[in-house]
């Protein structure tokens, strides 16, 4: 890809990321994000053929430029499971605040658009295999609960992580930031960790 094709692709998606976290779930059309790059349809519509692959395209964008693959660095190089499990939770813990303005138009959106909903489960899923991770670590070291299979495991704590999670904890009900982390890691090792 060329420089100045590149620099075209992140405007647009910089443009789309603006917008989503702007709009909080009011729709955003190619046309909005198009204006907003100041590109061309045509051009938009060169990089990306449909709104399903802009709005996954952002989301990877929105983690790049975040530094997600850093942030999640310490678990994945972690030699045991509880280490795994609390690097995890802190990556993404720690990750939410900042990616939830996004987020939050991309749960409103799927309600009724197939490319937010689309976009936005690719990502759940992402941290699902995170949470799978974290889970056959602590499972292969011996350490997993045996309140839990893997799997059963790995769902609890997939919801106990979510997005929705913590909008409720610290939007809702004003926890801050630190008490969520740290009730979050402290609940997840007493359900999770034998």
């Amino acid at each position: 890809m060329s420089n100045q094709s590149t620099k075209t692709r992140n405007q647009i998606l910089k443009a789309a990321w603006q917008l989503l976290e702007s709009n909080q779930g009011n729709g955003v059309r190619m046309s909005d994000i198009a204006k907003q790059a100041c590109v061309s349809r045509q051009a938009l519509y060169l990089h990306f053929e449909t709104r399903s692959d802009l709005l996954l395209a952002t989301t990877l964008y929105l983690d790049e430029m975040k530094g997600i693959e850093e942030r999640l660095a310490p678990s994945r190089a972690a030699t045991d499971g509880v280490t795994r499990l609390t690097a995890f939770i802190d990556a993404w813990t720690s990750y939410i605040p900042e990616i939830y303005g996004v987020a939050r138009a991309l749960m409103i959106l799927q309600e009724t658009d197939s490319a937010a909903a689309e976009a936005w489960n690719g990502r759940m899923l992402a941290v699902r295999h995170g949470c799978a991770a974290a889970i056959h670590a602590l499972d292969r070291d011996g350490q997993l609960s045996a309140a839990y299979t893997a799997e059963q495991a790995t769902d609890m704590l997939w919801m106990l992580l979510s997005v929705r999670s913590w909008e409720q904890l610290t939007q809702n009900s004003k926890w801050t930031q630190s008490e969520y982390v740290s009730h979050i890691q402290s609940l997840a090792h007493q359900a999770f960790v034998q």
